[in-house]
């Protein structure tokens, strides 16, 4: 089974960082820009379908949780650019109840691994208060119906770009054999979280 779902893993990795690049450098609403978004978003689901039956298999509870962390922020990302209207639907509210769950297990496991002295509790604190953050900021959202207008535009581009730094990490992870091994999981959220801080403002304005 291992051998079916790697190879499909790291394919739609590899095809979703491509998309992902493409769709932030293309003109925003345009036909390349469309599609390459919902290339990203497909193979987003390609590996999070892969990556739930792998983490069983291999009882690795770490890419359980990172798995409906990334999943959520492609999902929040394509129903912030499609819903106009702000009202949630009960697929966004059952997402965004399972965003903070993720980040919750993400604390509960960086304190348990913590009392081993495993230096992976770092990235799972990181990733955690990044979960319960913004999927708190999308339930309060989604309750106040306020995703509309320019506010929807850049809880899009924050989700999308979030997603963006889940591929982005786990290449770096895979293919950069340098320790400590956590550096690698948190750098590419300490370089681009400031990327996605400017363009929220930019887009605010």
């Amino acid at each position: 089974m291992m051998q079916i779902l790697l190879p499909i893993h790291i394919l739609a990795g590899t095809i979703a960082l491509l998309s992902a690049i493409m769709a932030v450098l293309s003109e925003k609403g345009k036909k390349l820009h469309l599609l390459s978004g919902r290339t990203y978003f497909w193979c987003m689901v390609a590996i999070f379908l892969t990556a739930i039956p792998m983490s069983i298999i291999t009882s690795n509870i770490f890419l359980f949780l990172i798995a409906f962390f990334s999943f959520y922020l492609a999902f929040a990302g394509i129903r912030f650019a499609r819903n106009r209207k702000g009202i949630a639907t009960t697929s966004d509210w059952i997402a965004v109840g399972l965003m903070i769950l993720s980040g919750v297990g993400m604390w509960i496991l960086a304190a348990i691994i913590f009392m081993n002295k495993n230096p992976m509790a770092i990235p799972l604190l990181v990733f955690g208060f990044a979960a319960i953050f913004l999927g708190y900021g999308d339930l309060k959202s989604h309750k106040n119906k306020t995703a509309i207008g320019k506010e929807r535009i850049a809880r899009h581009l924050t989700s999308m770009i979030g997603g963006t730094i889940a591929v982005t990490t786990a290449v770096l992870v895979v293919n950069v054999k340098i320790e400590p091994v956590w550096i690698w999981w948190v750098l590419p959220t300490v370089l681009i979280v400031p990327l996605i801080i400017w363009w929220r403002i930019k887009v605010m304005k």
